[in-house]
C-alpha cells in the first residue's frame, strides 16, 4: 500500500465546506470481492485494487500533530477490505459506487474518488471505474 498526502491549502474546489483541506491517497490497496456479470464468476472472489483519495474535513487548522484530528488512512483501508468483502456485485461500477458512499458516510470527508480495477482480460493490464462522490452539505 502506498499513501500520498497533497496539501491543498489555498485550492477551492466546489461543495468544499472549508478551504483548507488536505487529500490523502491511497494506491492500490489489494482486495478480493465477489463481482461480475456471470454467476460463476461471482461464486469465488475476484483480486481487485482500489485506490482511493479522499479529503477529510477539518475543524481546525492547527492538527497539533494529532491523528484525532485527522481521517486516519490505515482505518480507512480496514474499512474498505471489510465492506467489500461482504459485497456481492455484477458490476465494478456499482462496487465503486457504494464503496465510496459508504466511505463518505462513514468517515469526516467532503469528497472521495475511488478507482477500482479488475483483472479479467488476459491481453490487457486491468479494467477500471473511477467515481467521485461529495458528501452532502447542510
Amino acid at each position: 500500500m502506498f499513501i500520498r498526502v497533497y496539501s491543498c491549502l489555498n485550492s477551492r474546489v466546489s461543495n468544499e465546506p472549508n478551504l483548507l483541506s488536505d487529500q490523502i491517497h491511497i494506491e492500490q490497496l489489494e482486495i478480493s470481492a465477489h463481482v461480475g456479470v456471470p454467476e460463476n464468476e461471482r461464486a469465488t472472489p475476484q483480486p481487485l485494487t482500489v485506490s482511493i483519495s479522499f479529503w477529510p474535513y477539518y475543524e481546525q487548522r492547527d492538527m497539533a500533530d494529532k491523528i484525532d484530528n485527522t481521517v486516519d488512512y490505515s482505518i480507512v483501508a480496514e474499512e474498505t477490505k471489510h465492506f467489500v468483502r461482504d459485497q456481492s456485485t455484477n458490476l465494478i461500477e456499482t462496487l465503486a459506487d457504494r464503496l465510496a458512499t459508504h466511505l463518505l458516510k462513514t468517515f469526516r470527508i467532503q469528497k472521495i474518488t475511488v478507482e477500482l480495477r479488475k483483472f479479467p482480460l488476459e491481453d490487457a493490464k486491468h479494467v477500471s471505474v473511477t467515481v467521485t462522490r461529495t458528501a452532502s452539505v447542510g
